[in-house]
């Protein structure tokens, strides 16, 4: 089917009286189909009849919009019409003639006969004949809804929009009118949008429910695809195999948005803001790798002071878990993080205390390479399935892989690598933890056949001699998320304007560094001894010059090698996030949570990113609701990340728990469900 209506990236924001903002809605993406039924459901306050009534041209989005077959929707018009819940029927007009006065205005160029023909089909279509000369006042309710259906559909609309239209009716009636809705769609074919808090409503009249996050910006949690065969009868789609898995979906998504309006209701006041800020001075950890760029950059181009953080210590740490022990200890105010810290931390990777970590930021994208020793290239290996071939003719040897934290793109990017390649990382091979700046000695001394890691580091095996590039991470999956900025939940409440002063002096640090005409400068910055400390030459490849494989290949000039900025690089992203999570659950890391859109939502906070970005003048475009598509033509749906889990091949023993998260204090205590 062609698309007929797209929603596109649509914010919409009030103004209020004392002159701040309300943002209603976040980001909307949604492209329905020519005759599909779609319904919008959630929480009171999540902006569903907000977003019926921009579709409908009654309201305006405050960024982006609703085209209609390619046309910008900017007003109302008779393509879509709107059945409200209190009828908004003429009282002093009979059925026939309520119907009417659409018809004439519409048809106004045909004649009588042809007008009145309409007129009659549409009322005997609700099934109102006998109650056709009676006004409002003399019919029932459920029957006046039928005369509002009958006027919509009577000018012959594309788009059929219904705002919670049998919500004041009793459930006899209701049922009544929803099974004539059903045929009046499939009879006339009409592309129908309906606001409904009724889940049982929805699964029986959509082909498809978008669930609405809680407001302030709300944004699609989650699109269910109803796969019950049309046409339908009640009793049939209430037998369906999938029926009730539907509706508990539907009811669980609900229920996770109930606790998290608990939670934020209880969270405490921050502390009184002095001067603008609550703190100015800070701790920042990181790790020497070219991608600490932005953080150097904030601090010695002053970005950190023009946003009022007068003293910013960086503090150059050993290890990822060095960072992790530093933000949970209290030790380090923020840090660069790899991609799954956030939620490894929170959901307690390893035993670990679980730390609720706030991510309001990513930092880069891209900038891995997996790394083999240069004996094997010597022995012929250049690609994954030579690898293979090298396990199986070597049963006795156990190749060793290194790679930088559990939780890190480098591991979960190495493992889907390997998997995509039949070895099972695992049980083929021996996975194992180094920090970064030791994966070129632990290559050279043999302790390790290769690894995955940042720059420099690749490029100083290659430069040294000691290893090629069998792929890069860009390769993989291209433009993945990298690093994020995090910082515990306790300290982003505690601080908030502090913390927002911090993701805005970070994100001009990240414009900055993705001028290239500022590069040759940042690589003196970031080469000095207290930050990475490496030759230039070790990092110039990828981020300055043409990327060395160190194979017979000439270097390839990749302007995206490090990204910090481009193409929407920083604004936090549910999708990434949750296939992140999707990665370790896949190896046994964590289990994998029922409740996955509430996990994500405690970590990410894309609320603070817009700020950010509107406070600086930038704009606030969040990143595209899209699939994840990989090297192997995999396709990660957000939608059913358990689906993806259930069907992918090699794994271990996938965890699939509802995990409530309930803040005690200062604390976080984590309750697993099977």
């Amino acid at each position: 089917m062609s698309i007929l209506i797209e929603v596109d990236h649509v914010d919409r924001v009030f103004n209020l009286p004392n002159g701040e903002q309300y943002i209603a809605l976040k980001n909307i993406e949604l492209k329905i189909k020519k005759g599909e039924f779609i319904t919008l459901i959630g929480h009171s306050g999540c902006g569903k009849s907000t977003l019926l009534n921009i579709i409908a041209g009654l309201d305006t989005a405050s960024q982006g919009g609703i085209t209609l077959e390619g046309r910008e929707v900017r007003e109302p018009g008779p393509d879509r019409m709107v059945v409200f819940q209190n009828y908004s029927l003429l009282p002093w007009l009979t059925v026939r003639e309520n119907i009417a006065l659409a018809v004439d205005e519409i048809y106004s160029g045909n004649s009588q006969e042809d007008r009145e023909l309409v007129i009659e089909y549409h009322i005997k279509l609700v099934g109102l004949g006998a109650a056709a000369n009676k006004r409002p006042g003399e019919i029932s309710g459920g029957m006046k809804q039928r005369v509002a259906i009958a006027r919509a559909l009577a000018i012959r609309p594309k788009l059929l929009l219904l705002d919670e239209p049998f919500g004041a009716l009793d459930a006899l009636t209701r049922g009544g009118l929803q099974d004539q809705l059903m045929n009046i769609c499939e009879e006339s074919k009409v592309t129908s949008v309906m606001v409904t808090h009724d889940v049982d409503e929805a699964l029986l009249l959509s082909d498809r429910i978008v669930m609405l996050t809680n407001g302030p910006e709300a944004q699609i949690g989650q699109i269910l695809e109803v796969n019950i065969p049309r046409p339908r009868k009640r009793m049939e789609v209430v037998n369906h195999p999938s029926y009730y898995s539907l509706r508990n979906e539907m009811v669980y998504f609900l229920n996770q948005q109930k606790r998290v309006k608990q939670r934020r209701a209880q969270q405490q006041p921050p502390v009184i803001a002095r001067n603008g800020l609550e703190k100015i001075n800070l701790d920042i950890g990181f790790i020497p790798l070219t991608d600490c760029a932005p953080l150097v950059v904030a601090k010695e181009k002053g970005f950190f002071k023009a946003h009022g953080l007068e003293e910013v210590t960086l503090s150059r740490e050993p290890s990822w878990k060095q960072i992790a022990q530093g933000i949970a200890q209290g030790r380090l105010d923020a840090a660069q993080m790899v991609a799954g810290m956030p939620i490894a931390m929170l959901l307690g990777l390893d035993g670990e205390a679980p730390v609720p970590i706030h991510s309001a930021l990513t930092l880069s994208r891209n900038g891995n390479s997996i790394i083999f020793g240069k004996h094997l290239y010597d022995k012929g290996i250049r690609t994954l399935k030579d690898f293979k071939a090298e396990i199986a003719n070597t049963p006795d040897t156990v190749h060793t892989l290194g790679m930088v934290h559990s939780a890190s793109m480098h591991n979960l990017l190495f493992r889907y690598w390997l998997a995509a390649g039949g070895i099972d990382p695992d049980l083929d091979v021996s996975l194992t933890i180094i920090p970064p700046p030791l994966m070129v000695s632990n290559l050279k001394a043999g302790n390790i056949d290769g690894y995955c890691a940042g720059d420099p580091w690749n490029s100083h095996a290659v430069n040294g001699g000691t290893g090629f590039v069998m792929t890069r991470s860009l390769d993989i999956l291209p433009g993945h998320i990298e690093k994020v900025l995090g910082v515990t939940e306790d300290w982003a409440q505690k601080y908030p304007q502090t913390h927002l002063a911090l993701v805005k002096a970070l994100l001009q640090a990240c414009d900055y560094c993705d001028d290239r005409r500022n590069r040759e400068e940042i690589l003196g910055l970031i080469c000095q001894e207290q930050y990475i400390g490496a030759d230039p030459k070790d990092i110039r490849p990828g981020f300055l010059d043409p990327y060395n494989s160190g194979t017979e290949a000439q270097p390839e000039m990749l302007y995206n090698f490090n990204q910090f900025y481009v193409d929407k690089t920083n604004c936090p992203d549910r999708l990434e996030m949750v296939w992140v999570m999707a990665q370790m659950a896949r190896w046994g890391l964590i289990p994998f949570p029922k409740n996955w859109v509430e996990v994500v939502d405690r970590v990410l906070r894309p609320d603070i990113f817009g700020q950010a970005v509107r406070e600086l003048g930038l704009p606030d475009i969040a990143r595209a609701r899209r699939t994840i598509d990989l090297f192997d033509g995999t396709v990660f749906n957000l939608d059913d990340p358990i689906a993806y889990l259930q069907n992918v091949k090699i794994k271990r023993d996938v965890r699939i728990e509802e995990i409530l998260i309930e803040q005690i204090g200062s604390q976080c205590s984590i309750k697993t469900l099977a």
